[in-house]
């Protein structure tokens, strides 16, 4: 019986360490599909809105980070840190082209629909590029006419998605709102095994391989 490992990590748009936590998957995963190939592994993106109660149309970046950490130094100071350990991963943040914090349920509805819609290379992406529109364009995810361009540049027609994206600022409803109050990004591999925060590939590497050992063993 061929085995199989589920992952699903639990994110938000707008969280820097999502990203990183992001790119610490990939290197994870590259290195254990090399060592154990015949494993399939099924890789799920679940969303979580951090910051439900922001207006649907967002709100000034660095006005709401000011507010956030108290002073224009512990911002700097903030993203410096952030930063870093982006490049660390071969990412980088252009933390000065991003004008607003968006509310990104819109962001979550699209990504979620998209998963219903889409193949799995063309969800991925997507995320990757609403990710890279954030994090290094400085785009604003909460608008529509943006989803709906980013989504159409990877494969998806507009007007299967349009009637998703609310516009209205309500939060997204999803499972995983538990999630938020533990961290994210969070880890979760065959639904017992978490592993939460930005980790190194290492950690998810060796809980990867921990899954699947339970597995094998309830399949002996």
């Amino acid at each position: 019986m061929k085995r199989s490992l589920s992952i699903d990590v639990y994110f938000d748009f707008i969280c820097p360490w999502c990203l990183i936590g992001r790119r610490q998957l990939q290197a994870a995963l590259a290195q254990f599909k090399a060592a154990q190939p015949e494993v399939e592994v099924n890789l799920a993106w679940q969303g979580v809105q951090l910051l439900p109660e922001l207006p649907f149309d967002g709100q000034p970046f660095a006005e709401f980070y000011r507010r956030r950490l108290g002073s224009d130094q512990a911002v700097r100071q903030r993203q410096a840190q952030v930063c870093e350990a982006a490049s660390a991963e071969g990412e980088q943040i252009e933390f000065s082209r991003i004008e607003r914090m968006p509310n990104t349920a819109d962001a979550h509805r699209l990504l979620l629909h998209a998963s219903e819609l889409g193949s799995e290379a063309q969800v991925e992406a997507l995320l990757e590029r609403l990710l890279a529109a954030y994090f290094r364009q400085g785009e604003d995810l909460g608008d529509r006419a943006t989803l709906l361009r980013i989504a159409e540049q990877c494969g998806f027609a507009s007007e299967a998605l349009a009637g998703s994206l609310r516009g209205d600022g309500l939060p997204f409803a999803s499972a995983s709102a538990d999630i938020a109050a533990r961290g994210v990004p969070c880890f979760v591999f065959d639904d017992r095994l978490q592993v939460v925060g930005a980790q190194p590939a290492e950690a998810l590497l060796e809980a990867m391989q921990l899954a699947v050992s339970g597995l094998a063993e309830r399949e002996a």
